[in-house]
């Protein structure tokens, strides 16, 4: 079971989980953050520094937010966020504060 970061870091993109993350498994895309999937060691560390509450053990993810597991994975192994959001709506009121 791994981490993923969910909507309320889409445009926010705090970055206090980067530093307490031990493995360096967070990447940064150009409106969210990502954790790798399979090179999440499930610490947990990321979880606690989110101002926004964020990230989720996959399993624990509120059904509203279970297509960002989804989105998480796609972002690997390019690093692509068109391709992790390929299928999927961003959500509006967050699109709009850009």
């Amino acid at each position: 079971m791994a981490y993923i970061i969910a909507e309320p870091c889409y445009t926010t993109k705090d970055k206090a989980c980067v530093p307490a993350c031990p493995v360096e498994w967070i990447y940064e895309g150009p409106k969210m953050l990502y954790i790798h999937p399979e090179e999440c060691i499930d610490c947990g560390a990321c979880v606690e520094p989110c101002p926004v509450q964020a990230i989720f053990p996959a399993d624990e993810l509120p059904e509203k937010w279970k297509f960002y597991i989804e989105v998480n994975k796609n972002f690997f192994p390019e690093k692509d966020e068109a391709k992790a959001w390929a299928g999927h709506t961003i959500p509006p009121e967050k699109e709009q504060k850009h």
